[in-house]
């Protein structure tokens, strides 16, 4: 008796494991980590569920210019949900100078908890 009244239990810890593992993932990026690119006019991050915009956003930095070591400096951007709710796209404001960058985003999608993350990429 006493092992049948454990199995809704076990059952609904099964479930709500579940549930709570369900939150965006980062699935693409461009520029991608790391990566050395030409002056990007916007980026793109492509995530594995669909992102609440409000909630969702991102901030850049350049963190170093060749031959230079200097504190970080927050780029000018706008970031927005794309049209397929998946998409976070960060577009600055001015074209992007040669220099190492750092993309700190954050999003929320339907099980309300922030995700955050970051990468680098360089400009030449």
């Amino acid at each position: 008796m006493r092992r049948l009244s454990l199995l809704p239990a076990a059952a609904a810890l099964v479930l709500f494991a579940g549930v709570a593992e369900a939150h965006p993932k980062l699935v693409s990026a461009s520029p991608a980590p790391n990566a050395v690119v030409a002056k990007p006019a916007r980026l793109e991050l492509h995530f594995s569920e669909r992102l609440m915009p409000k909630l969702s956003g991102a901030d850049l930095m350049m963190t170093g210019m060749k031959g230079m070591n200097h504190a970080p400096i927050k780029v000018a951007a706008t970031s927005a949900v794309a049209a397929d709710g998946r998409t976070l796209i960060v577009r600055p404001r001015a074209p992007l100078g040669a220099g190492r960058y750092s993309l700190a985003w954050h999003v929320v999608s339907a099980d309300t908890h922030r995700i955050v993350g970051n990468y680098a990429f360089t400009v030449k």
